[in-house]
């Protein structure tokens, strides 16, 4: 499996619609739709579409958060970002059978 640079991905990632919140820096947050998620990262929509690769943001995942990430790659208005740390795994469960069943 690669991403949009051609790397292989660690994992599968599952995909949610879960709403979440992101800001960069002091910044405003940003209201995103999470559309799919790992352990490890996420992809999300942002309407705004302002990030750059290597943009460090945190991130809220539903109630989840705020989680460091960095962008790794944006396109238009859909951000891959890398979780600093990987999601433990029963939050990870938590955001695709709770979260995302409540959007």
């Amino acid at each position: 499996m690669s991403d949009k640079d051609g790397e292989i991905r660690r994992e599968e990632r599952h995909g949610v619609t879960v709403p979440g919140r992101y800001r960069a820096g002091t910044g405003v947050p940003k209201d995103v739709r999470v559309i799919d998620i790992s352990e490890h990262g996420c992809r999300f929509f942002d309407k705004f579409g302002t990030l750059a690769k290597g943009a460090q943001i945190t991130i809220r995942i539903g109630s989840i958060g705020p989680i460091l990430a960095t962008v790794r790659w944006s396109e238009a208005q859909t951000v891959g970002v890398e979780f600093e740390n990987p999601i433990y795994g029963p939050v990870l469960d938590h955001i695709r059978n709770q979260l995302a069943q409540g959007s």
